[in-house]
């Protein structure tokens, strides 16, 4: 006799995940954060080749200028997370929680990448952890061409560093705006793009409200806050140092992560008739993928850390 169905198996379920997993991947972080790159092969090389030349007077015809070429590797890595249920959990499950617990598995695929972004962000003034340019993402001396030396790695001083008030993440916000958008590209220009829009402020949880006001509200303490809806706030929960928050520019040509994306999230079992199903009466549901977060435009990233 098979199974009792209760709509829990294979096909029922591969639809429900994806279900809950599309629109979950859809508002996703990284959709805003980082730049699509479908992949083919195990490794992709990406070649930064520098900024291309302003626009001149024609005067006595065209001036061709060479472009930079700095490179390096990212490598596609393979996730899996995989629910083992047993025979009898599928025939008696009458109140839905083995579904539930597939809709909970479709939401921590949804989010993953946004995982990998955050220990990015984390890590990302960490040696080893480099952009383009060979030093770690967030540093004090980027240096590309006639760029001079850069510096995306920030701090104020404030009275708790655990507890920024409102006009002190003003004043930290409105410093890492007027820096980002002074980043000059390896011809010693300014960055082509990098002005203040699209910029996402990503934040601990704990500041998320404080944040919130320093760009949300019209008034605070009886003056107009001229960054009135200048940046669009964010929190993320895998952020846990209370004394930092970043600053993003999500409207480049190229975000400040890329997506490498080479096999997308998939979702299968090994279900009746199994040899799992056979030997152990076990049941085994799971996604997988292959993708890889990596470092992008060091331009469009700047760290904060209170002091």
């Amino acid at each position: 006799m098979g199974v009792i169905n209760t709509g829990l198996l294979l096909e029922g379920l591969r639809s429900e995940f994806f279900q809950r997993f599309t629109p979950n991947d859809g508002v996703a972080l990284y959709q805003s954060l980082a730049t699509r790159v479908p992949s083919k092969n195990d490794v992709e090389r990406y070649r930064w080749l520098g900024a291309v030349p302003r626009m001149r007077e024609w005067g006595t015809g065209r001036v061709a200028k060479g472009l930079r070429s700095e490179a390096y590797d990212v490598e596609n890595l393979k996730y899996e997370s995989t629910l083992e249920v047993d025979r009898d959990e599928i025939s008696d499950d009458r109140i839905g929680q083995i579904g539930m617990r597939v809709n909970e598995l479709a939401l921590a695929a949804a989010i993953h990448k946004d995982f990998l972004i955050a220990n990015a962000l984390i890590n990302g003034a960490t040696t080893g952890f480099n952009s383009y340019d060979g030093v770690s993402f967030f540093n004090d001396a980027h240096i590309s061409g006639a760029s001079g030396s850069q510096d995306n790695k920030l701090t104020s001083d404030i009275a708790d560093a655990n507890v920024p008030t409102t006009d002190e993440f003003k004043t930290a916000i409105r410093r890492a705006i007027a820096t980002m958008v002074a980043f000059k590209d390896d011809q010693g220009e300014p960055t082509i793009g990098t002005g203040a829009t699209g910029l996402v402020i990503l934040v601990n949880p704990t500041h998320y409200f404080t944040a919130l006001e320093a760009v949300n509200a019209s008034i605070i303490n009886n003056t107009s806050n001229v960054l009135n809806g200048v940046a669009q706030v964010r929190q993320s929960p895998w952020l846990t140092d209370t004394t930092k928050w970043y600053l993003l520019k999500t409207d480049g040509i190229v975000r400040p992560f890329f997506f490498q994306d080479r096999e997308p999230i998939e979702f299968k079992a090994l279900a009746e008739g199994s040899e799992e199903e056979f030997k152990r009466e076990k049941y085994l549901y799971g996604v997988r993928a292959r993708y890889a977060i990596a470092y992008a435009m060091w331009q469009y990233a700047v760290e904060w850390t209170f002091t």
